[in-house]
């Protein structure tokens, strides 16, 4: 056993778990933070995918140890309040999701695409850049058009700041 102390959205938090467990369990299983899905267990469906220190990772394959001392955001903690962030506001709106089973791997994955390309975004690069992240229903188009709604709308909610 070992204790892992990280800083999950927001509040410091410290858990004692099996050197074996993953990220994902951690979060699901011992923080009750259920929106982040375990599709897969291979790294390959995007599901599972958290911020780790600003940054997108699949967290299915990473052990919680390595996130000792880390800042992890997943879904729930990406919302200000009753208002959604941005890029949920935008699947929503652009109907970026049907079962919902991807959408909080999808909509972490894509938050990341706009931090890391900002207004450099087409609809192209945002293809290429969800190739990680898998949808069985919606075919992509409309988590395609969300994105790239929601690059415009944070762009405009940072310089509102």
């Amino acid at each position: 056993m070992s204790t892992v102390k990280l800083t999950v959205n927001g509040k410091a938090v410290a858990v004692d778990v099996e050197d074996r467990t993953l990220l994902v369990q951690l979060l699901r299983d011992h923080l009750n933070l259920t929106g982040t899905h375990v599709g897969c267990d291979t790294s390959q469906c995007g599901a599972c995918v958290v911020h780790m220190d600003g940054r997108a990772v699949k967290s299915c394959t990473m052990l919680a140890g390595q996130a000792d001392g880390a800042t992890i955001t997943t879904i729930e903690g990406i919302a200000k309040g009753d208002e959604l962030h941005p890029m949920q506001a935008a699947f929503r709106d652009n109907h970026g999701l049907q079962c919902g089973y991807c959408t909080p791997g999808m909509i972490m994955s894509a938050i990341d695409i706009v931090h890391r390309y900002g207004g450099q975004l087409d609809e192209a690069t945002v293809r290429t850049e969800l190739e990680g992240n898998i949808c069985r229903c919606t075919g992509y188009h409309n988590i395609v058009k969300a994105v790239l709604d929601a690059a415009g709308r944070m762009k405009v909610s940072q310089a509102a700041e």
